[in-house]
């Protein structure tokens, strides 16, 4: 099965200063392997968004160029506004990116790779796949929305 892997687990990858031993670098590391990541658009705006230094962002967008991205239709869209509006009504809060990104998955049947635990509580409500990472441990969100 593909993997649609979310910004903080991109980050975690790219975006350090100081790479250490990681469980999710070395999972990513693994699904690249096997030619199992998709990326959509949304991400990668997310992933290259805030890196004040030119040579970090060429590397990081050079990095991302092996990874074409999925295309999201308009009905993507539509599926993430009901996704966001039928959490929202059970009391979950997310960001449009996180419902699209959870709308895509869905669309393609993707599970989704992510270290933010917001998509924990949006699987109560969405019919989303959360890819088990081994080793990996759902970190709670810190208001940042991927």
């Amino acid at each position: 099965m593909m993997v649609l892997v979310d910004t903080c687990v991109w980050s975690l990858a790219l975006r350090r200063q100081e790479q250490r031993d990681d469980a999710d670098v070395r999972e990513l590391e693994t699904l690249i392997r096997d030619g199992r990541v998709q990326l959509i658009g949304p991400i990668r705006q997310e992933i290259l968004s805030g890196i004040a230094r030119k040579a970090q962002f060429d590397r990081i967008r050079r990095s991302l160029a092996a990874f074409p991205d999925l295309p999201i239709e308009a009905e993507d869209y539509e599926v993430a506004a009901s996704y966001y509006n039928l959490c929202r009504s059970k009391g979950i809060q997310g960001s449009n990116t996180d419902f699209l990104i959870c709308a895509v998955g869905v669309r393609h049947q993707h599970e989704i790779y992510t270290t933010d635990a917001d998509f924990e509580r949006f699987a109560r409500c969405l019919s989303i796949a959360l890819y088990p990472a081994n080793g990996s441990s759902i970190r709670p969100s810190r208001g940042r929305r991927a």
